[in-house]
């Protein structure tokens, strides 16, 4: 790839970037328009940011190394990224538009009414997003390395303050047509040089492999091992070896391997002959996406099950308490809008999800030596200049590079927003505009110092981790409090800790090689089998053993999240003037100008002349009169 082209493109991406980033500070004016956008974008536009910040990187070149690897075994990855957004749809997009929440904190504590759980919450909320903004950096940082040959924390730098800048200087505003931009420029970035590889593929004289085929060497092929790996042979090869293998040194020597597994050591170089099968690593130590798949393969065949249900409990589940993913649904005008908005992101990731696997198939054609060097994430990013060549490959493989590149930015933006709105409403002690702003530094400030220091994290292992720890912690918040009135505060705070708790710990003890093999690895390696039935368990079992603790406002906020707009701004106007105290104390906390609902409108204006006609018949000295009318004012504002 033309280093010269890659380059500016990342450059060109990068300034794109901050140039629409600044359009969303010129109309961003309230604490409301950085948090939610005021809550009037439309469908089609937040679809688009929606599917550009969910995105990242590891779709948009992890899916086609997955596919390299293992071939359509691994089509499970983005089915279950898009159909987490199904789930979505039918149980929560619209209840949780109409919480008039601001974050998942917020909605906590407005259906429990408690301080405790929100305190956990935002517990949650801020490791979730932690946890996947460290990948980000770390992958733009290999990524900018690879390009320019640049020390690996400068692309990390660059990703952390491009997204700190777009998102403190407009909030969601900037980030809604940020993300929307990059949703078709990754969506772009993909299909074009597709076109162009699939018409080279047709024009070449490769036979037609079958898309389960093993991957082939199509012509003599010399392999460097950057790291010491474990192949896995069905059946005795010989090959050139320059290095060590299986504890004995070759130079340049012609040798045979039977069957079986041997161990490459790190520097080797390996020789394999046209038509050769290119065999399976079954043990990497590197970051290459070999990492990504193992847990979901296990040790042996009969664990392949259990690790696809895991798999797609993860990405079904998860897919909902992903912050910056929920966020989202809170700028959209009403719980209409956002079942519309949730229609359209399926269609969006769908189309996209259809471009990885091609690059991934013929990854397994023009590339496989990558599935041996632990690099087959840059499959997308090689392709054009195998299949094309000359400066129709570079520029196509620009386009792939700007394209990745976006998906770091993208991602990173949601994230980073969804953390700030925590961190400015629980952790710092002002509100503003201002301090919205050192939240959200403080958001990438973090993961990034920790991406110095924690260095060779595979990507795909933090986001199955966030996935797993949302599916067991806030999908049953969510679920539960949107659907059971019987949730009680001490239940929503034992099953957090309890199944998002035994998540986390679960696949930290995989990382650290506790254990190391069979049932008991895959057991804990996905642990959403278990771990999101243990969070539900936990939640129903603790509240029905607490029902006194049930909020005495759970009838009238489970109206208000499953009535239409209409119908329940009608029942408040009726309603207990606590709930319409809440209403107006969060509109003006956050900035908000809140629309009063008819209703709410004619009971204010009966009071009002109540208490008129009272003063009319008041005959009391003056000094009374207007000590009674001051305090019947001041119960008006209050109830206001």
């Amino acid at each position: 790839m033309n280093q010269t082209y890659a380059v500016t493109a990342v450059t060109v991406v990068v300034l794109a970037t901050v140039l629409i980033g600044a359009l969303g500070l010129r109309i961003s004016r309230t604490t409301s328009d950085f948090y939610v956008a005021s809550r009037t974008v439309q469908p089609g536009l937040n679809a688009a940011a929606i599917s550009g910040e969910y995105l990242s990187a590891a779709s948009f070149l992890g899916v086609a190394g997955l596919v390299l690897l293992q071939g359509p075994d691994m089509l499970w990855y983005p089915v279950g990224y898009t159909a987490g957004y199904l789930v979505l749809l039918i149980l929560v997009a619209a209840p949780l538009r109409r919480s008039g929440a601001y974050t998942l904190s917020d909605f906590a504590e407005a259906r429990l009414e408690s301080h405790t759980v929100r305190r956990f919450a935002s517990l949650f909320v801020v490791g979730i997003g932690w946890l996947y903004l460290l990948p980000q950096l770390q992958g733009a940082g290999l990524t900018l390395e690879i390009l320019t040959g640049s020390p690996d924390w400068v692309g990390s730098l660059v990703v952390a303050l491009v997204v700190t800048g777009a998102v403190a200087a407009g909030g969601m505003r900037s980030i809604t047509f940020v993300q929307a931009f990059q949703y078709w420029l990754k969506l772009t970035a993909l299909l074009v040089p597709a076109l162009f590889l699939i018409v080279a593929w047709f024009g070449d004289n490769t036979p037609r492999a079958t898309f389960d085929a093993p991957a082939v060497f199509r012509e003599h092929t010399s392999v460097r091992i950057d790291d010491t790996v474990r192949i896995e042979l069905d059946a005795p090869i010989t090959l050139t070896v320059d290095g060590k293998a299986d504890g004995t040194s070759y130079e340049k020597r012609r040798v045979a391997l039977d069957e079986g597994t041997h161990r490459v050591e790190s520097g080797t170089r390996l020789g394999f002959q046209a038509g050769t099968s290119v065999p399976e690593t079954k043990e990497h130590t590197g970051t290459g996406t070999s990492n990504w798949s193992r847990p979901l393969a296990g040790d042996r065949d009969e664990y392949r099950l259990y690790a696809t249900y895991g798999l797609i409990l993860a990405t079904f589940l998860g897919t909902m308490g992903l912050p910056h993913v929920a966020v989202r649904f809170y700028t959209s005008p009403n719980g209409r809008a956002a079942r519309r908005t949730t229609l359209v992101v399926l269609g969006l990731v769908g189309a996209f999800y259809l471009l990885p696997p091609v690059y991934g198939a013929l990854g397994r054609i023009y590339a496989p030596e990558l599935a041996l060097t632990g690099d087959a994430d840059a499959a997308v990013l090689v392709l054009p200049e195998r299949l094309i060549g000359g400066v129709g490959g570079d520029l196509l493989g620009a386009l792939l590079a700007g394209g990745a590149f976006a998906a770091f930015l993208s991602t990173a933006s949601g994230l980073t927003l969804a953390v700030a709105g925590v961190l400015h409403q629980d952790v710092l002690p002002a509100r503003g505009v201002g301090h919205f702003r050192i939240a959200a530094v403080m958001a990438v400030a973090a993961p990034f110092g920790v991406s110095l220091i924690a260095t060779n994290v595979p990507v795909a292992d933090a986001v199955g981790l966030a996935f797993a720890v949302s599916a067991s912690s806030f999908c049953p918040l969510l679920v539960l409090g949107i659907w059971w009135r019987r949730l009680t505060p001490p239940g929503a705070v034992a099953g957090l800790v309890t199944g998002g708790g035994a998540a986390l710990t679960a696949v930290l003890a995989t990382r650290t090689g506790l254990p190391s093999a069979g049932w008991a690895h895959t057991l804990l390696a996905w642990p959403a089998v278990w771990s999101v039935p243990l969070g539900f368990l936990t939640m129903i079992v603790v509240s029905l053993l607490t029902p006194s603790r049930i909020p005495p406002g759970t009838a009238a906020t489970l109206a208000r999240l499953h009535l239409p707009e209409d119908l329940s701004e009608r029942r408040r106007g009726d309603g207990p003037p606590r709930e319409l105290r809440a209403a107006d104390k969060r509109a003006v906390q956050y900035g908000e100008r809140r629309v009063v609902p008819q209703g709410e409108q004619d009971a204010r204006r009966g009071k009002r002349r109540a208490r008129q006609g009272a003063e009319r018949q008041d005959t009391r000295p003056g000094a009374e009169q207007r000590a009674a009318r001051r305090d019947a004012e001041q119960q008006e504002a209050g109830e206001r």
